[in-house]
């Protein structure tokens, strides 16, 4: 069944998203969006080139999204929704204190050429922005912190922000560190702040 919701001027579809047709579409256009992002900046990249790249038409793609920036989100929360389903799937030891955190390390050292771009200077601040929230998410579903407001914020981006350095430099300088070695320095560096604001 499908539900037609008006949104200003426009249109937009929504359905159930098992619909593999829908999957389908949404598909190719990620799979287009991540292959333009390995070729050009973010700002060079508009509806029309990734609609050619997926092979749909223009009014397609606004039935799924509302812009290329909601498609990018989109993208990100999948990401965001594996890795919460590949901790749920592993055993817990005692210092998981961040169950998503060996997830999103194995999936960005497997993606790793497509992380560098998304770090890089090339894929725009809405990329890198974007990538840093579903981070700073995950962080915030997880962290259980005593602080609140300001500083509950602050300790969030802080880790997030440390952790994505650590990935950055793990992937760019091509180092023949495990998954197990970067998840270990992760908790050694940070855990004892963060138990220290428990």
């Amino acid at each position: 069944m499908m539900i037609c919701v008006q949104k200003g001027n426009n249109l937009a579809t929504e359905a159930p998203s098992n619909d593999r047709r829908i999957q389908r579409t949404r598909h190719a256009l990620r799979d287009a969006l991540i292959a333009l992002l390995n070729e050009r900046s973010w700002d060079d990249i508009n509806i029309q080139i990734l609609c050619e790249r997926a092979d749909i038409g223009r009014s397609t793609f606004y039935i799924h999204f509302e812009n290329k920036e909601a498609l990018l989100v989109s993208g990100f929360k999948d990401l965001q929704d594996f890795v919460r389903v590949q901790a749920g799937m592993h055993p817990r030891r005692s210092s998981d204190a961040l169950p998503f955190l060996r997830g999103l390390i194995e999936h960005v050292y497997e993606q790793r050429s497509l992380f560098r771009v998304i770090i890089g200077r090339g894929s725009g601040h809405v990329v890198q922005k974007r990538f840093r929230e579903m981070v700073g998410q995950l962080f915030d579903e997880d962290l259980s912190l005593a602080v609140t407001g300001w500083e509950r914020d602050a300790v969030t981006r802080y880790v997030a922000g440390a952790f994505i350095e650590l990935l950055a430099w793990w992937v760019d300088v091509g180092t023949d560190r495990s998954a197990d070695d970067i998840e270990n320095l992760f908790y050694q560096l940070t855990l004892p702040g963060i138990q220290a604001l428990r």
